[in-house]
Protein backbone atom coordinates (compact mmCIF):
# COMPACT_ATOMS: atom_id res chain seq x y z
CA UNK A 1 0.00 0.00 0.00
CA UNK A 2 1.41 3.37 -0.93
CA UNK A 3 1.17 5.74 2.00
CA UNK A 4 1.05 9.52 1.86
CA UNK A 5 1.08 12.36 4.32
CA UNK A 6 -0.62 15.72 4.44
CA UNK A 7 0.57 18.57 6.62
CA UNK A 8 -2.54 20.72 6.38
CA UNK A 9 -4.19 21.58 9.69
CA UNK A 10 -2.79 22.69 13.01
CA UNK A 11 -4.66 20.18 15.14
CA UNK A 12 -6.65 22.85 16.97
CA UNK A 13 -9.65 21.19 18.59
CA UNK A 14 -8.08 17.76 18.25
CA UNK A 15 -5.64 17.94 21.14
CA UNK A 16 -4.69 14.56 22.56
CA UNK A 17 -5.81 12.62 19.49
CA UNK A 18 -2.27 11.71 18.44
CA UNK A 19 -1.12 10.37 15.07
CA UNK A 20 -4.07 9.82 12.72
CA UNK A 21 -4.15 7.55 9.67
CA UNK A 22 -7.04 7.82 7.21
CA UNK A 23 -7.57 4.50 5.42
CA UNK A 24 -8.79 6.16 2.23
CA UNK A 25 -7.48 7.84 -0.90
CA UNK A 26 -10.68 9.86 -1.30
CA UNK A 27 -9.72 13.49 -2.00
CA UNK A 28 -13.06 14.59 -0.56
CA UNK A 29 -12.48 12.88 2.79
CA UNK A 30 -8.95 14.23 2.97
CA UNK A 31 -10.20 17.72 2.17
CA UNK A 32 -12.83 17.50 4.91
CA UNK A 33 -10.19 16.50 7.48
CA UNK A 34 -7.89 19.26 6.25
CA UNK A 35 -10.65 21.85 6.53
CA UNK A 36 -11.35 20.64 10.07
CA UNK A 37 -7.68 21.16 10.93
CA UNK A 38 -6.78 17.53 11.62
CA UNK A 39 -3.28 16.58 10.38
CA UNK A 40 -3.21 13.02 9.11
CA UNK A 41 -1.49 10.46 6.96
CA UNK A 42 -3.52 8.55 4.41
CA UNK A 43 -3.34 5.55 2.12
CA UNK A 44 -5.46 3.08 0.20
CA UNK A 45 -6.84 0.44 2.59
CA UNK A 46 -6.69 -2.29 -0.05
CA UNK A 47 -10.44 -2.91 0.16
CA UNK A 48 -12.37 -2.55 -3.11
CA UNK A 49 -16.01 -2.23 -2.06
CA UNK A 50 -17.18 -2.53 -5.67
CA UNK A 51 -16.04 -6.16 -5.54
CA UNK A 52 -18.13 -6.95 -2.44
CA UNK A 53 -21.84 -7.74 -2.18
CA UNK A 54 -23.91 -6.50 0.77
CA UNK A 55 -26.12 -9.56 1.12
CA UNK A 56 -29.07 -9.37 3.49
CA UNK A 57 -28.08 -6.44 5.64
CA UNK A 58 -29.41 -2.91 5.88
CA UNK A 59 -27.59 -0.06 4.09
CA UNK A 60 -26.48 1.30 7.48
CA UNK A 61 -25.03 -2.07 8.49
CA UNK A 62 -23.28 -2.38 5.15
CA UNK A 63 -21.50 0.99 5.19
CA UNK A 64 -20.53 0.48 8.84
CA UNK A 65 -19.10 -2.95 8.01
CA UNK A 66 -17.14 -1.61 5.04
CA UNK A 67 -15.83 1.30 7.11
CA UNK A 68 -14.58 -1.17 9.71
CA UNK A 69 -13.01 -3.45 7.08
CA UNK A 70 -11.19 -0.48 5.56
CA UNK A 71 -9.97 0.78 8.93
CA UNK A 72 -8.85 -2.69 9.96
CA UNK A 73 -7.02 -3.29 6.67
CA UNK A 74 -5.43 0.14 6.89
CA UNK A 75 -4.30 -0.52 10.45
CA UNK A 76 -2.63 -3.79 9.48
CA UNK A 77 -1.02 -2.29 6.38
CA UNK A 78 0.81 0.35 8.43
CA UNK A 79 1.71 -2.25 11.08
CA UNK A 80 -0.41 -0.41 13.63
CA UNK A 81 1.91 2.60 13.41
CA UNK A 82 -0.70 5.23 14.33
CA UNK A 83 -2.65 6.26 17.40
CA UNK A 84 -5.97 6.36 15.53
CA UNK A 85 -7.08 4.78 12.25
CA UNK A 86 -10.21 6.05 10.47
CA UNK A 87 -12.18 4.19 7.81
CA UNK A 88 -15.34 5.38 6.05
CA UNK A 89 -17.80 4.27 3.41
CA UNK A 90 -20.69 6.08 1.73
CA UNK A 91 -23.62 4.80 -0.31
CA UNK A 92 -26.88 6.12 -1.70
CA UNK A 93 -30.22 4.40 -1.18
CA UNK A 94 -32.98 4.78 -3.75
CA UNK A 95 -36.29 2.91 -3.38
CA UNK A 96 -34.64 0.59 -0.89
CA UNK A 97 -31.77 -0.30 -3.22
CA UNK A 98 -28.14 0.36 -2.32
CA UNK A 99 -26.25 2.44 -4.89
CA UNK A 100 -22.50 2.56 -4.55
CA UNK A 101 -19.67 3.76 -6.78
CA UNK A 102 -20.19 3.26 -10.54
CA UNK A 103 -17.77 0.93 -12.29
CA UNK A 104 -17.89 2.74 -15.63
CA UNK A 105 -19.52 5.59 -17.55
CA UNK A 106 -22.53 3.53 -18.60
CA UNK A 107 -23.34 2.63 -15.01
CA UNK A 108 -22.76 6.22 -13.92
CA UNK A 109 -25.28 7.45 -16.49
CA UNK A 110 -27.87 4.92 -15.34
CA UNK A 111 -27.40 6.03 -11.74
CA UNK A 112 -27.63 9.74 -12.52
CA UNK A 113 -30.78 9.29 -14.58
CA UNK A 114 -32.31 7.22 -11.80
CA UNK A 115 -31.57 9.90 -9.19
CA UNK A 116 -33.01 12.66 -11.38
CA UNK A 117 -36.48 13.94 -10.43
CA UNK A 118 -36.59 12.32 -7.03
CA UNK A 119 -35.29 11.90 -3.51
CA UNK A 120 -32.68 9.49 -2.21
CA UNK A 121 -30.91 8.86 1.07
CA UNK A 122 -27.17 9.00 1.67
CA UNK A 123 -25.63 6.89 4.44
CA UNK A 124 -22.04 7.19 5.59
CA UNK A 125 -20.45 4.72 7.98
CA UNK A 126 -17.33 5.61 9.96
CA UNK A 127 -15.01 3.36 11.97
CA UNK A 128 -12.47 4.71 14.44
CA UNK A 129 -9.88 2.24 15.72
CA UNK A 130 -7.15 2.58 18.36
CA UNK A 131 -4.44 0.05 17.44
CA UNK A 132 -2.68 0.18 20.80
CA UNK A 133 -5.71 -0.36 23.03
CA UNK A 134 -8.02 -2.25 20.67
CA UNK A 135 -10.80 0.29 21.26
CA UNK A 136 -13.15 0.89 18.36
CA UNK A 137 -16.14 3.10 17.63
CA UNK A 138 -18.50 2.69 14.69
CA UNK A 139 -21.29 5.05 13.74
CA UNK A 140 -23.55 5.89 10.80
CA UNK A 141 -24.91 9.26 9.74
CA UNK A 142 -27.73 9.88 7.23
CA UNK A 143 -28.87 12.69 4.96
CA UNK A 144 -31.64 13.13 2.41
CA UNK A 145 -31.02 14.52 -1.08
CA UNK A 146 -33.56 15.71 -3.65
CA UNK A 147 -32.50 16.08 -7.27
CA UNK A 148 -34.60 18.04 -9.74
CA UNK A 149 -35.08 17.39 -13.44
CA UNK A 150 -31.72 16.84 -15.16
CA UNK A 151 -31.92 17.42 -18.90
CA UNK A 152 -30.34 14.99 -21.36
CA UNK A 153 -27.69 17.60 -22.17
CA UNK A 154 -26.82 18.03 -18.49
CA UNK A 155 -26.48 14.28 -18.01
CA UNK A 156 -24.40 13.74 -21.16
CA UNK A 157 -22.10 16.66 -20.36
CA UNK A 158 -21.60 15.44 -16.81
CA UNK A 159 -20.84 11.85 -17.81
CA UNK A 160 -18.38 13.06 -20.46
CA UNK A 161 -16.56 15.14 -17.82
CA UNK A 162 -15.61 12.03 -15.85
CA UNK A 163 -16.41 13.76 -12.55
CA UNK A 164 -18.61 10.83 -11.54
CA UNK A 165 -15.62 8.50 -11.10
CA UNK A 166 -14.96 7.18 -7.61
CA UNK A 167 -18.08 8.74 -6.10
CA UNK A 168 -20.97 7.06 -4.35
CA UNK A 169 -24.12 7.70 -6.35
CA UNK A 170 -21.89 9.04 -9.17
CA UNK A 171 -21.81 12.60 -7.81
CA UNK A 172 -20.25 14.95 -5.29
CA UNK A 173 -22.64 17.36 -3.57
CA UNK A 174 -20.50 20.52 -3.58
CA UNK A 175 -19.43 19.99 -7.20
CA UNK A 176 -22.99 19.47 -8.40
CA UNK A 177 -24.27 22.53 -6.54
CA UNK A 178 -21.46 24.55 -8.13
CA UNK A 179 -22.28 22.93 -11.46
CA UNK A 180 -25.84 24.21 -11.34
CA UNK A 181 -27.72 21.00 -10.66
CA UNK A 182 -31.19 21.48 -9.12
CA UNK A 183 -30.28 19.78 -5.86
CA UNK A 184 -31.38 20.22 -2.25
CA UNK A 185 -30.55 18.28 0.89
CA UNK A 186 -31.52 17.80 4.52
CA UNK A 187 -28.76 16.76 6.89
CA UNK A 188 -25.02 17.24 6.99
CA UNK A 189 -23.31 18.18 3.72
CA UNK A 190 -20.12 16.42 4.80
CA UNK A 191 -22.08 13.22 5.40
CA UNK A 192 -23.14 13.34 1.75
CA UNK A 193 -19.53 14.04 0.73
CA UNK A 194 -18.19 11.08 2.68
CA UNK A 195 -17.16 12.02 6.22
CA UNK A 196 -19.37 13.60 8.93
CA UNK A 197 -16.68 15.63 10.70
CA UNK A 198 -18.50 16.91 13.81
CA UNK A 199 -19.70 13.44 14.91
CA UNK A 200 -16.21 12.10 14.15
CA UNK A 201 -14.64 14.81 16.28
CA UNK A 202 -16.86 13.79 19.21
CA UNK A 203 -15.75 10.17 18.87
CA UNK A 204 -12.09 11.16 18.74
CA UNK A 205 -12.53 13.29 21.86
CA UNK A 206 -14.22 10.37 23.61
CA UNK A 207 -11.34 8.03 22.76
CA UNK A 208 -8.82 10.63 23.87
CA UNK A 209 -10.63 11.07 27.19
CA UNK A 210 -10.73 7.31 27.73
CA UNK A 211 -7.00 7.12 27.01
CA UNK A 212 -6.26 9.90 29.51
CA UNK A 213 -8.36 8.19 32.19
CA UNK A 214 -6.71 4.81 31.68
Amino acid sequence: MRENETKTGNGAGFEGVGEVFLASRSPRRRALLNEAGLPHRFGHPGIEDSELEPGRVSPAQWVAALAYLKARAGMESIKRDADVVIGADTACVKDGELIGTPADAAEAERIVRRLSRGRHEVVTGVAVLEPRTGRRDLFVDRASVSVGDLSDDMVREYIASGQWAGKAGAYNLSERIAGGWPIEYVGRADTIMGLPVAPLKKRLARLSAAESAA
